[in-house]
């Protein structure tokens, strides 16, 4: 029987730690402590050379269930549909009105914190409503 592999999500961005901060609050992920020996990540930003700094950023999920996330910067924007896509189980277990309603305050949390709504998918007969959303950078995922 193969092992079970850990995964880890990578975000190409722009602006790693503001793309971070914000993944943390979608999902109530956290900054793991710094490395050792630094006070803070502001500190340990300082010791790298000019060109690492901001390069890159990481949230973790407290529990030590979800997948660690990780965000590096790169070059260029994004130009087209990502290739990856989140799926954030706001709705799990709940059909109908009091699905879409549960979804509906979701996405207006997260539209408060830089999120874009994008449309409203309704349930038809093989799939239950969805919301289709950016996050900071135009990176598309659902509330499902």
């Amino acid at each position: 029987m193969p092992s079970i592999k850990q995964l880890q999500v990578t975000f190409d961005c722009a602006e790693p730690e503001r793309v971070a901060r914000f993944w943390c609050e979608v999902l109530g992920y956290v900054v793991p402590p710094p490395p050792e020996g630094f006070a803070t990540w502001e500190d340990f930003d300082r010791s790298l050379p000019p060109e690492e700094q901001g390069s890159w950023f990481a949230c973790v999920d407290p529990s030590g269930v979800g997948p660690r996330l990780f965000f590096q910067r790169v070059p260029e924007g994004k130009v087209v549909k990502n290739r990856l896509h989140l799926d954030v189980r706001a709705g799990t277990g709940l059909v109908g009105e009091e699905r879409l309603a549960t979804l509906e305050a979701e996405c207006e949390r997260l539209v408060a914190l830089g999120a874009v709504r994008v449309r409203l998918l309704l349930a038809d007969d093989d799939n239950e409503s969805c919301i289709v959303m950016q996050d900071i950078e135009g990176n598309e995922f659902c509330l499902d």
